[in-house]
């Protein structure tokens, strides 16, 4: 029978950090570790990453929806704000997971968050 394997993400992080020692431009753990480190709670280490991940990849709609996240996460809403905008600018659609996304509870009051909101509601 084969043994259960653990999450072990502290393991994970070592592991992604050694290599982005090695490669510093590598996108996609750039982008692992940004999540990582928030998932564990570590709110300025992600976004550190976020913004890493912005600069490689300018373009990537996700990565500025993330950084987003990472800055409402770090109380920066109107920085937060301002990446969605770009985000949804660059073709960000996931209106269902931007209403329901946790990581953007400080902005989901703020009108300008709903109005960014309402160009995303699909049309019944």
């Amino acid at each position: 029978m084969a043994k259960a394997r653990t999450h072990d993400p502290d393991f994970e992080i070592r592991f992604f950090e050694s290599v982005l020692r090695r490669e510093p431009a590598y996108a996609a753990v750039v982008e692992l570790l940004g999540g990582l480190y928030t998932r564990q709670g570590r709110i300025a280490d992600g976004l550190k990453m976020d913004r890493k991940l912005v600069r490689l990849q300018p373009d990537n709609a996700t990565a500025r929806y993330n950084l987003a996240c990472s800055l409402a996460l770090s109380k920066r809403k109107s920085d937060a704000l301002r990446e969605l905008r770009a985000a949804v600018k660059l073709g960000y659609t996931d209106f269902d997971w931007m209403q329901q996304d946790p990581d953007l509870d400080a902005l989901k009051r703020h009108p300008e968050f709903q109005a960014l909101l309402q160009t995303l509601k699909p049309q019944s």
